[in-house]
């Protein structure tokens, strides 16, 4: 099997070499395409606008200059001989549940991977507190990845589909098992805007990472977090809201 390996928290990121760990454990035929820089909060972004370069760094391992899908069309289209049978990205520093997915770099390699008609994955590691930086540790999700991606490996997927994996923020020893969920909802006083000033006198802005209320649905991936278990989320790339479509085609009649 062969794996290409993406994040968005750059190519030298800690959870990349996580990754890289347990895919070892499920191939030999690892690829890695990922962004030179820290790309968090890139969403499904693509470079348009500026060139994007590619640094080679052995066989199979490239950096690229642009956003992590940026790194996945680049890997599928002109560094790799044939498409991988899987795309795993991450492991991100940091949750990546509920509606905060839509700004996920992490997420959104796996949807250009589902897009590409190729299996495709998403793996975050919660964290406990605010500036751990580097220190953050990947335990739950090098304990545990192999066991939660074996039996996604033995299903196929169906069609522009992908799956979302958030492990908790507590030793691994203490991960209560795996749950299948649904996406969740942030009830939206939105997190914290930290204003400061330059040293030239000049106000900036820094959007912080203070928690955020939510609401606890029952099958949601953030209770699976609260309650110390592994979320395992499927999300397809249909936004259609099907429910509408009646109401809208009756108000649009001639």
């Amino acid at each position: 099997m062969r794996i290409l390996l993406t994040n968005d928290d750059g190519y030298h990121a800690p959870g990349l070499a996580v990754l890289e760990t347990i895919a070892r454990q499920l191939s030999d035929d690892i690829w890695v395409c990922a962004p030179a820089e820290e790309q968090s909060g890139a969403g499904h972004s693509l470079t348009l606008s500026r060139p994007v370069r590619i640094r080679q760094h052995d066989e199979r391992r490239f950096s690229c200059s642009g956003t992590p899908t940026d790194s996945v069309m680049m890997a599928i289209g002109k560094l790799m001989p044939d498409k991988p049978d899987l795309i795993l990205s991450g492991v991100n520093r940091g949750a990546n549940l509920g509606d905060d997915i839509t700004y996920s770099g992490t997420v959104s390699a796996a949807i250009e991977g589902a897009l590409a008609g190729i299996p495709s994955i998403a793996l975050s590691q919660v964290y406990a507190k605010e500036g751990m930086g580097d220190t953050v540790p990947f335990a739950p999700a090098e304990t545990w990845g192999v066991q939660v991606l074996r039996p996604l490996l033995a299903m196929a997927m169906p069609p522009r589909t992908l799956i979302n994996i958030n492990f908790p923020a507590i030793p691994a020893a203490e991960v209560q098992g795996i749950r299948v969920t649904r996406q969740g909802f942030h009830d939206y006083g939105r997190g914290s805007i930290v204003e400061g000033t330059d040293p030239r006198g000049y106000r900036y802005y820094w959007f912080g990472l203070h928690g955020i209320e939510h609401s606890l649905a029952h099958d949601s991936d953030l209770e699976a977090i609260d309650d110390n278990f592994i979320s395992v989320t499927p999300l397809h790339l249909d936004l259609t809201h099907d429910a509408s479509l009646a109401a809208l085609r009756s108000a649009y009649a001639v």
